[in-house]
């Protein structure tokens, strides 16, 4: 199975089959799905990983189609995007209003009843998306959906120093995902 890996700028070195797009701004927006959906042939399983915007675009997906994208990782996702509308990025003119932005973040597209199988996320506690990435266990702990979440690792270099972690995730879910009976 291969990886659509939403990243920004960095392209893991690794033994998969990897589908890299040019990093987006739309990534923020729900309006980006019909393109990475085009780029994920339907007729296979995938994988999604990402850092920062593109991580919180990689769980969305998979929260939101999970028998597509049943393996999801992400380091320092972007969960709690919302937070920078109105402060003249790019968010200001995708989205009316900050609660038009927060009502596309992957914490408001968890489903009790279905979800990615392999999932896996970490955020530094000292950077700035550690808020979200809580907000996002929480619910899915409240939920008791399976997930597996870092909140606590810290330092310099952090999401680097992660990849090498999410790589082995996503290889060890599309591993079990192919011995899977469809």
């Amino acid at each position: 199975m291969p990886l659509l890996w939403l990243h920004d700028g960095t392209t893991p070195a690794a033994d998969l089959d990897v589908i890299a797009p040019p990093p987006s701004e739309r990534w923020w927006s729900l309006a980006s799905e019909p393109d990475l959906l085009a780029l994920a042939d339907a007729g296979r399983r995938w994988a999604v990983a990402g850092v920062g915007m593109g991580g919180q675009a990689a769980v969305r997906l998979a929260l939101r189609h999970p028998d597509r994208f049943p393996v999801a990782a992400a380091v320092d996702a972007a969960f709690d995007f919302h937070d920078l509308h109105g402060r003249g990025t790019a968010l200001d003119d995708l989205f009316p209003t900050r609660e038009r932005a927060r009502q596309a973040t992957a914490v408001l597209h968890v489903d009790a009843c279905r979800w990615p199988p392999h999932l896996w996320f970490a955020a530094d506690p000292a950077g700035p998306w550690h808020r979200g990435a809580d907000r996002l266990h929480e619910k899915l702990t409240a939920y008791g959906v399976p997930h597996t979440a870092d909140l606590d690792t810290s330092g310099p270099g952090y999401a680097a120093k992660k990849l090498p972690e999410l790589l082995a995730f996503v290889a060890a879910g599309l591993a079990r995902e192919a011995r899977r009976l469809a």
